[in-house]
Order: structure tokens, then sequence, then C-alpha cells
């Protein structure tokens, strides 16, 4: 079986959780006899070569327009749905904060994308885009795909609540790398000491709100990321915000992510938004405890064994802090997460959901 991956333009030059998603599966899937190509938007495709076509991202959709009309072989969709309409509804500055609360999100999305173009020269690739406008475009490529894979359950729920199209799906679960993260000696809690935030520095993350939880605490705070292009300004109001207690890191690589983990007591991540949140499982299966937002899927992953936060409270976040630090850790989450979420695993269920398309597609 040989497969075309094809995520947005800039998956490698401002990396996401969609990068590790995206190049992770895809080595695990070459592990069990799947061949697999990796493509950007901006490319070129001999879509005849492949059996399926294999695409990331659905709040992109002007990366992926082009592909799918063209496509001759079946597609199939790791929708990756973050919304964070209530961010630029209710706090967002500019001119998407008053698109967002004078607007639909849809509308706002597509006024992003045609910043992006103006502001970073980011390509939009399929000029359909631009007269589909940004809901009919995700509503065409849900109906143009043979199978969808989102994370979770609740991922797939918000998707037809919000679009109304359903589609068949199978979830494919968000997962660590074992050979790094899965094979360590974890470190007992007294050992530990600290805070730690892994991820891309951007309003969305909410690390100012962080920042502000611990201000005038004990606590030391170390956050591990790379600014995000259009989110410059917010990444030096953090800095500015930053009292000693807190160190900037630039980002990482994933095996330099090791030693980090391993020495914080608690992983916090109090997004406005989150699908999973790969640095939470990473950061859960080497013994960190973990505050995450109560936004989006987390609590289909992490259930009763993470402290959530409301990301707009800096209360909230500071409650959630406190009540972490203290409690003990509890081993059900490791084994939780190596037994169910791994990337050999989510490798299996994708070519499983290969396998059910190819044989759905043929059937007659």
């Amino acid at each position: 079986m040989k497969v075309a991956f094809l995520s947005r333009s800039t998956l490698f030059s401002s990396p996401g959780g969609d990068t590790i998603q995206l190049e992770q599966t895809a080595a695990s899937l070459r592990k069990i006899g799947v061949s697999v190509d990796i493509r950007l938007a901006h490319e070129q495709l001999q879509y005849a070569a492949y059996d399926l076509i294999h695409f990331f991202n659905i709040i992109r959709p002007a990366d992926l327009l082009r592909h799918a009309r063209k496509a001759s072989c079946p597609i199939v969709l790791s929708t990756i749905f973050v919304d964070y309409s209530e961010y630029d509804k209710n706090y967002r500055k500019g001119m998407v904060g008053w698109l967002s609360r004078t607007t639909n999100r849809d509308t706002v999305e597509f006024v992003k994308a045609i910043a992006r173009r103006i502001k970073n020269g980011e390509p939009i690739n399929s000029r359909s885009y631009l007269w589909r406008g940004h809901r009919n475009s995700i509503r065409y490529l849900l109906n143009r795909s043979a199978c969808l894979l989102p994370n979770s359950h609740s991922e797939y729920q918000r998707l037809v609540r919000d679009y109304g199209v359903e589609r068949p799906y199978r979830v494919i679960p968000n997962a660590i790398d074992t050979d790094r993260f899965g094979q360590t000696a974890i470190p007992t809690p007294s050992d530990r000491k600290g805070l730690l935030a892994v991820g891309r520095i951007e309003q969305y993350k909410n690390q100012l709100a962080l920042i502000q939880a611990i201000r005038n605490s004990d606590y030391s705070l170390t956050i591990v990321g790379k600014p995000a292009a259009n989110h410059l300004d917010y990444y030096e109001e953090c800095q500015r915000a930053a009292g000693e207690n807190v160190a900037f890191v630039p980002h990482l690589p994933q095996e330099e992510l090791v030693a980090w983990y391993l020495k914080a007591r608690v992983h916090v991540v109090p997004s406005w938004f989150e699908t999973t949140g790969l640095s939470n499982l990473e950061a859960g299966v080497l013994g960190c405890q973990l505050v995450i937002t109560d936004r989006g899927d987390t609590t289909e992953y992490f259930q009763e064994d993470a402290f959530y936060c409301e990301p707009d409270s800096v209360a909230s976040i500071r409650a959630a802090i406190d009540q972490a630090y203290r409690a003990p850790f509890s081993e059900n989450l490791r084994e939780r997460i190596l037994n169910e979420y791994t990337w050999d695993r989510a490798a299996s269920k994708t070519k499983e959901a290969y396998e059910w398309t190819l044989n759905h597609i043929k059937a007659p």
C-alpha cells in the first residue's frame, strides 16, 4: 500500500503538534509495511501513484482544496479540529478580535488566511477557497473524504455539530514515541521540582496567564517553545511579565525534552483549546503531574488523572497547580498511555482505516 501524506505548507517552517503527529504516524506506518511519502500543500502530486491520499488539518482548507479536487484516489482526513473562537471573541485584540465579536468563526478564519498571505507570504494554494469561503471549503473536504480520522470521539462530535456533515470515521489516538518517552526510569516526586510548560508560545496556549498565576510565588517555571510567527508581540508581553522565577528555553527536539520532563514536578498547559496536547501525553508518561485546560477533548484522554483549569481564570490555574504539586503521582495515567496512546497503536489503527476505506470504495 502506498500513501501520500498532505499537510499545510508551513508544516516544517512553523512546527506544531500536527508536525509530530504526521511524522510519527508516517514512521510507524512504514514499520508495518505501508509506503508513505510526506508532501506539502504547495507541492505537485502524482495522484495516480498512490492508493490513498491522507490529508491533515481541516482548519486549513485552503491548503487542501486543490488536491481534493484533483485526486483520483480515495481521501482520508485527519481532522485535527481545534476551535479558538472563545478566545478570539472574548479576548483577541485588533481586527481579528473585532471580527470575532461581530461575525462568525468561519468568516474570521477566512480573514486570517488572507492575513497570513499578506503578512507572512503564506500561499493560498487553492484559488477556489477565495470564492467558496472557509465554511463551504470545510464542508467540501468533509464530503470529499471517504473516512475521517479524528483523535477522539469528542472531536468528531464537535465537527458534526458545527458543520452538519456526518461521514464514516475511525478514532486514531494521539500518542507518544515509546522509544524516547516510554523506556526511562521515572524519578519519584521528591526528586522533582518546578513547573514546566512545553508548547508553541502564542495567545491560544495562554502562557501569559500561567506567568501571572505564579507571580510572587515560590514556584519556578520553565517555558519551552518557539513563539508563533504571528504572536511575537505576545511573546514579548510574556517576557515583560515574567519574574525571576520564569525561564524561557527555545524550541527543543523531542529527544532533548526528556530531561526537562523528568526534572519537573508539574506540566502545565492552560490552553484555550486542546484536542489532546501531545506534550501532555509525553509529560504524563514521564511522571509529571498534569494541569491542563478544561476546553476541548482533554477529558476523553486524561479522565480523572489530571487537574483541570479554566483558561480565563488566573485563580483557577493557580489552584490547579497547587493541587497538582501536592498530589501523589498515580501510575494509572502512565500505564494507560503506554497501553493505548503509542504511535505503533495509532499506526495500526490508521492502517485498519486505510484497509476499510479501500474495501469500502471498491465494494459494489
